[in-house]
């Protein structure tokens, strides 16, 4: 960890609190309506940084939640967050990081690089996704694209404002939730979301 992530690490309560503050009326989207989505996110798929893939459609029957990630961010120490949270809901959810450069360069290193960071500062376990962009634009990774566009997920236009947003799917595919950064993977919010 560079001397940069360890003071990052340490500031992190208050640059959670100050996001709260900041951030509060729009911390969170829910899909209070159960829209069902038009196209189904069981048809992609996603490139893992270590080579594999990962077929969505084998993940029916599990709430998925998807967070894009960053090593450099104030918000970096929500790894052991979202790994506790893994292993506390491994069960019932599947927790996939999307590494990503698009906020602030946070994110330089590459595959091997971030894999490594990630599994000796947070020991984390759940599934890394290549590197990729998740802001909109033609170079937006397709996964992303589904979550932040309503005519393919029924209702969410919401892209990821800054690093670690969290989109949370249902069981059955549904768009269930988007969490902004502010919301800690540990918050009551995203428990309660996965437990309903």
């Amino acid at each position: 960890m560079t001397t940069k992530q360890k003071i990052i690490k340490a500031l992190y309560p208050a640059i959670l609190w100050a996001s709260q503050l900041k951030n509060k009326s729009k911390r969170m989207q829910v899909n209070q309506k159960k829209i069902v989505p038009i196209s189904s996110i069981y048809d992609l798929s996603v490139n893992l940084n270590n080579g594999d893939t990962i077929l969505l459609e084998n993940l029916k029957g599990k709430k998925i939640l998807f967070v894009n990630t960053a090593s450099e961010c104030g918000f970096t120490p929500q790894y052991d967050g979202l790994e506790a949270l893994s292993n506390e809901y491994k069960e019932k959810l599947i927790i996939i990081g999307f590494p990503a450069n698009d906020f602030g360069e946070q994110e330089k290193g590459t595959d091997q690089q971030i894999a490594a960071f990630c599994k000796l500062n947070f020991g984390v376990s759940f599934p890394l996704a290549k590197k990729s962009s998740v802001i909109k634009s033609a170079e937006q990774n397709s996964i992303f694209k589904w979550l932040s566009d309503e005519s393919l997920n029924g209702w969410n236009q919401q892209a990821p404002t800054w690093n670690f947003c969290k989109y949370l799917v249902s069981e059955r595919g549904e768009l269930m939730g988007f969490f902004d950064s502010s919301v800690s993977p540990n918050s009551e919010e995203i428990k309660n979301a996965i437990n309903n």
